[in-house]
């Protein structure tokens, strides 16, 4: 025990005299500028934090797939340089969204947005270290971004599942402490083999329950820093779409903000403009980890609406959304049976046109009733006709004939004629909007050179034969006696003058028009059969001025 004591205190004595550390001499407070005043405070020593570069030595990609789509990322920013629908195809192979003419020159999708642009530029040109390092990953799958300079560092983390969804967490610190960033999709959207694909682009959000919508001619232009192309959040939603598909970001935080939506141009190989480009980004406008969720998919209605929140919305029938979606379901139901969308849109218009039919027998009915007061109708107009239009004599032979309507019955008004006509014209509008905004008809056939009934016929066959049915239609409908041979001549010529208005409408609406106009004719020789009329004479004469 004495050893041991005597042991301990050899050792300790040791050590403070040979390496025990110096103490620091003890500072002097400051003496204060005048009596009464406190000393200032003495500023702490602030040491900068060590932060250890990261980067990779070569680029790589990874692919990340299922039975839904295929996702190509580069290490090169981090960023996805291919996103192809399985379920879609483009000119024969798998629709993929991102642009490759584009994106090499105005960026690709998922890379970063700083509010320093020479830092931005710095992080989405960087090597990351990418984890897995390279090959094939089955969805469910996690792919891990990590880059540093020493001073900026970037974390992307994205978690593709085994839907349409992937999350995406990005966390972005300089010197230790975090600064605001988002994600941006550039370099254009969409399916580029649809006519006018660029003028389709839209970039959206949804703000205190409103949908609001971007289209090209309201984005931003590149450069043009006196356009404000920011706005502050929170966003239920927010993205960029084109006719058929959409790129969701969905908050897992709050505060989602829309950073920007710009117009760009993108320029070929030749360096002429190729049109214009769209682009946008979602992030948080404070110094926090950005956690977001991503929809990359169709545009169908019973997938949009089993996204949290829902974004089903974004299939904009417009003010026909009332008419249209059941119009859709309809046409979906009625595909299952035909397995092809233009035989179901045949069906369709015969269920519709069908019901329409007492309409017709009670418009025959009318104008015979008319036929047989028309003799009387005309004396009376005779014997007034020597007034002007503007005598107020004119009133008491209106209230004469109206008084012989009542007496026989009749209906002046063709409701049986117009009625059919009324009820078609919404149907037409609804069925146009299901046949341009709904993903079920995108690229449809239908038979021989109809091979996609959501655009126009190529070479006008539908449009051309439609006017004609309705022509035969409206030949075949007797007129009202008394009506001046000039007008029913203009009457009968109106379709085929019409024409020209319909070759532009998509090939399943022309065959809608079409299917209802031969229905109609069929009908009219039903009626001029069963329910003749007689002839009238014509008490108008041509007159030489």
């Amino acid at each position: 025990m004495v050893l041991f004591i005597l042991s301990t205190i050899l050792i300790l004595y040791l050590w403070a005299k040979f390496f025990a550390p110096p103490v620091p001499p003890a500072q002097k407070a400051p003496v204060a500028a005048a009596a009464g005043q406190a000393a200032p405070a003495v500023a702490p020593v602030v040491r900068p934090v060590v932060i250890p570069t990261v980067q990779a030595s070569a680029q790589k990609t990874v692919v990340v797939e299922n039975g839904l789509y295929r996702v190509e990322l580069s290490n090169r920013g981090g960023v996805v340089q291919s996103w192809e629908l399985k379920k879609y195809s483009a000119a024969g192979a798998p629709l993929d969204l991102v642009n490759p003419d584009a994106a090499p020159q105005l960026g690709w999708p998922l890379s970063l947005m700083l509010p320093d642009a020479q830092r931005e530029a710095q992080a989405n040109a960087a090597l990351y270290e990418m984890t897995p390092a390279s090959g094939k990953l089955e969805a469910p799958a996690e792919v891990t971004f990590h880059w540093s300079d020493g001073h900026l560092d970037v974390w992307k983390k994205l978690s593709f599942g085994a839907d349409y969804e992937a999350s995406i967490q990005v966390n972005v610190t300089l010197d230790g402490n975090p600064i605001p960033s988002a994600l941006a999709w550039r370099g254009g959207f969409g399916d580029r083999s649809v006519s006018k694909a660029a003028q389709l682009v839209t970039v959206f959000y949804k703000q205190g329950g409103k949908l609001n919508l971007l289209n090209y001619k309201k984005l931003g232009v590149s450069g043009n820093t006196s356009q404000s192309t920011e706005q502050a959040g929170p966003m239920e939603f927010l993205g960029i779409e084109d006719q058929f598909f959409a790129a969701t970001f969905l908050p897992d935080q709050a505060g989602l903000s829309l950073w920007d939506w710009t117009q760009y141009y993108s320029l070929s190989s030749s360096g002429q403009s190729s049109g214009p480009v769209a682009s946008m980004a979602a992030g948080v406008t404070t110094a926090a980890p950005l956690n977001v969720r991503l929809f990359v998919g169709p545009k169908d209605l019973s997938i949009l609406n089993r996204v949290r929140p829902p974004i089903g919305e974004l299939v904009n029938f417009g003010w026909m959304s009332v008419l249209a979606k059941p119009l859709l379901y309809a046409l979906q139901w009625t595909q299952k049976y035909a397995r092809n969308y233009g035989w179901a849109i045949v069906l369709l218009t015969l269920a519709i046109n069908l019901p329409l039919f007492p309409l017709r027998l009670m418009s025959q009915r009318s104008m015979r009733n008319m036929q047989k007061i028309a003799p009387e109708m005309r004396a009376i107009q005779d014997r007034y006709r020597k007034y002007s239009m503007t005598d107020p004599r004119r009133r008491k032979m209106n209230e004469e004939i109206m008084e012989l309507y009542q007496k026989h019955g009749v209906n002046p008004l063709p409701i049986g004629a117009c009625l059919p006509m009324l009820i078609q014209l919404p149907i037409w509008w609804a069925l146009d909007r299901v046949l341009v905004y709904s993903i079920a008809l995108r690229h449809a056939p239908w038979i021989w050179w109809i091979h996609d009934l959501s655009v126009k016929d190529p070479y006008y066959v539908l449009p051309i034969a439609m006017a004609f049915a309705m022509y035969f239609s409206t030949r075949m409908t007797p007129q009202v006696a008394g009506v001046d041979p000039a007008q029913q001549k203009m009457m009968q010529w109106m379709p085929l003058l019409m024409a020209m208005f319909f070759f532009n409408l998509s090939s399943g609406l022309n065959l809608y028009i079409f299917t209802s106009s031969l229905v109609g004719a069929v009908q009219q020789v039903y009626l001029n059969r069963t329910q003749p009329l007689a002839v009238p004479k014509s008490r108008f004469k041509k007159k030489i001025a």
